[in-house]
């Protein structure tokens, strides 16, 4: 038992994870719900850009990419991993109630999606499990900063800029995919950046009220378990 005690003691940040299935619930519920009200995200820059399944690799590479660092942060670091999961669970919060509110549409995937490669397998697997609604602001994006973020925060990586280099990179990558494989609109990329700026201003600086509470409960709570 005091072994338990002193386990949930150094790792009791797990519980930020439980919002993770939470979400998931949240997002099919939104994702099998037909809405009449759609409004079609589209703009002339999206014409501009080449359907390309190539792009099908970063775009998978985010799923790693999100694991690896969520693991590493909530190991690493339980101050750093409450600003991380705090940026995750408002952004993707905030999402949410943005497509119930105003759910987004996309018409922009191509009609036929021929080949026995593993890249047109790939994004028609993709394709057939991911439906093109609820893309305006894009999760796939808005997660992808806030993991290079929390990565350029650390004082671990500061030391380790190839690894900060090579994580700006498949941000850009990824963003890059969710448009060449018309998973998103241009829009849905600006208005996740939008988001990112403003979820950094009240999480990663210096007088964030998130991080400040954060930090005031992790003390009160580390404290009582003595």
């Amino acid at each position: 038992m005091s072994n338990l005690k002193a386990l949930f003691k150094k790792y009791w940040h797990i519980v930020f994870v439980l919002y993770f299935p939470i979400y998931m619930a949240a997002f099919v519920a939104l994702e099998k719900k037909s809405f009449d009200n759609y409004t079609f995200m589209h703009c002339a820059i999206d014409d501009m850009i080449p359907f390309c399944r190539f792009f099908i690799v970063p775009y998978i590479l985010w799923f790693a990419y999100m694991a690896v660092f969520l693991v590493f942060f909530f190991f690493y670091s339980r101050e750093e991993f409450i600003s991380y999961a705090w940026y995750l669970i408002t952004g993707m919060s905030i999402c949410l109630i943005i497509y119930a509110v105003w759910p987004s549409k996309l018409d922009l995937r191509p009609e036929t999606l021929e080949g026995n490669d593993i890249f047109t397998v790939l994004v028609n697997m993709i394709y057939s499990t991911d439906t093109p609604t609820n893309v305006c602001p894009s999760i796939h994006c808005l997660n992808s900063f806030a993991t290079h973020i929390a990565i350029s925060k650390c004082d671990y990586f500061k030391k380790r800029p190839v690894i900060r280099y090579a994580s700006a990179l498949l941000v850009v990558l990824i963003c890059l995919s969710t448009m060449f494989l018309k998973q998103h609109s241009f829009i849905d990329v600006v208005c996740a950046v939008i988001l990112g700026a403003f979820l950094y201003l009240i999480i990663y600086s210096r007088y964030s009220i998130i991080t400040l509470r954060s930090r005031k409960r992790t003390a009160i709570f580390s404290s009582t378990l003595h």
